[in-house]
């Protein structure tokens, strides 16, 4: 069994639209001592794609150097698939369940290989070191130095963290730095709480998490999406499971429950989709029991850690008898959350234009599975004959698209002027183009803007008006 660290650097936030630009990682022992040299690519951005400016400023990749150093999104995928998610291997980074995950799933789903696989299959798994390190800040943060934000709150940011702790981290927001960094901070949790670093790193196992979760007993939860003045750290109960998923609905136990427990379906569906700093705090959670929650039985919570956390134990027996009074609470939440996330229909017109987007509509079945390793396969004078009866509409569309962002010289005379076309939609559409050259030159124009970030917007603008002028 091995950790394998990685981390991203995206074109943008939105896994079904952005790229990834670069790959970075490093496996090593369950020690955390290196194995091997880290791996480190570039992957090209393909013509169909703006970077968002924002994305382009925090990690100073050009397109143009993607295009001149990196690899196609196919050859990404054969390396991972061959070289980097190996069997035994513990997939893990900072904040990657998130959002570096969700980038590999849909990298994957773009070029024909299991969205899934490489992070259950054969025994991988994978575990996130960020709400580790928020529940050892809430519980057992002794030995460690934990920073601030500049307006006085409590952050868990991986510059910072490695700042206080003298920790070396040359370069933020460069993928390698930051795995690197990311192993110095497990290797200073492990140090100086062992305990806690081993027992989360059992709780990777969604069937442990069930466990624990399922008891319908208090346990300590902790979650980005609790107070940071709390140290997004709670006391909760579930009330219920989400009908035919591994999913909890979990109650903060710091609220009185008299106001929601007698809300409609539909009122309590209305608070839950509040969002924004002027919302009320709504204290029904989705706990998730596959996406490595850090939870952990009550009785880790002492009277140090439960002060801390400004905890009143007793108002939260109080809430918790409440709670089980009303019984049809959980029958309210699950008609809540029905309002809320009615069950998922695949679109009934698959277009080209979303296909990319639309991983999650259904899984891949029977022998469609053998036809997408086909494709993967293939070699690129092969692809050009290649004809497969998929049965999945998605994989129809998505295979012209796999060939010309990969293989180019692959596509016939009339694909090449479906490319063309299918770029120019994609780009022109809502006005994409003319408002990413637009927010370039907000950028641009910004006082104190740094001469190298204006070198930076100056080169993503001429690539941006490059791929105009072929629109």
């Amino acid at each position: 069994m091995t950790f394998y660290f990685y981390d991203l650097e995206t074109s943008g936030v939105n896994p079904r639209w952005s790229r990834i630009m670069q790959f970075a990682g490093q496996r090593t022992d369950l020690s955390l001592k290196p194995i091997g040299k880290p791996d480190n690519f570039l992957i090209r951005l393909s013509e169909d794609i703006l970077s968002e400016p924002e994305a382009v400023l925090i990690h100073g990749i050009s397109p143009q150097k993607t295009l001149a150093e990196g690899i196609t999104e196919a050859e990404a995928v054969k390396n991972l698939t061959s070289q980097v998610f190996f069997p035994d291997t513990i997939v893990v980074g900072f904040n990657n369940i998130r959002f570096d995950d969700e980038f590999i799933r849909f990298l994957f789903w773009r070029n024909f290989a299991d969205a899934y696989e490489w992070h259950y299959k054969d025994a991988r798994s994978r575990w996130d070191l960020l709400d580790l390190t928020r529940m050892t800040r809430a519980l057992r943060p002794d030995g460690i130095h934990w920073p601030f934000a500049p307006d006085g709150k409590p952050s868990n940011r991986l510059e910072l963290l490695t700042s206080v702790n003298k920790l070396d981290h040359v370069d933020a927001h460069d993928a390698l730095s930051d795995v690197k960094a990311a192993i110095s901070i497990a290797r200073l949790i492990r140090n100086k709480q062992t305990r806690l670093f081993d027992y989360l790193l059992k709780m990777r196992d969604k069937t442990r998490v069930a466990v624990l979760v399922g008891k319908k007993e208090p346990f300590v939860y902790t979650s980005g999406r609790y107070p940071s003045e709390f140290e997004k750290t709670t006391v909760v109960v579930q009330i219920t499971a989400q009908p035919g998923r591994d999913v909890g609905l979990v109650y903060d136990l710091r609220i009185n429950p008299d106001e929601f427990i007698k809300l409609t379906p539909a009122q309590l569906a209305k608070l839950w989709q509040l969002r924004g700093p002027e919302a009320p705090y709504f204290p029904v959670k989705k706990l998730s029991y596959n996406r490595c929650p850090a939870v952990a039985p009550i009785s880790t919570l002492d009277s140090k850690s439960a002060n801390r956390l400004q905890l009143d134990l007793a108002e939260v027996n109080k809430n918790l008898t409440k709670l089980a009074k009303a019984q049809d609470f959980g029958d309210k939440l699950v008609a809540a959350l029905e309002i809320i996330e009615p069950p998922r229909q695949g679109q009934l017109i698959v277009d080209e234009q979303t296909v990319d987007a639309q991983l999650y509509d259904d899984f891949i079945k029977g022998p469609d599975k053998t036809r997408i390793a086909v494709v993967r396969a293939a070699e690129p004078d092969e692809l050009s004959t290649l004809k497969l009866d998929f049965a999945d509409e998605r994989l129809k569309l998505l295979l012209p698209l796999y060939k010309a962002r990969n293989f180019p010289k692959s596509l016939t005379k009339d694909e090449k002027q479906w490319w063309r076309n299918f770029k120019k939609r994609r780009l022109a559409d809502g006005g994409r183009l003319d408002q990413n050259l637009a927010r370039i030159e907000e950028l641009a124009s910004w006082p104190g803007q740094s001469p190298e970030n204006q070198v930076l917007l100056a080169e993503l603008k001429s690539y941006t008006q490059s791929l105009a002028s072929k629109t």
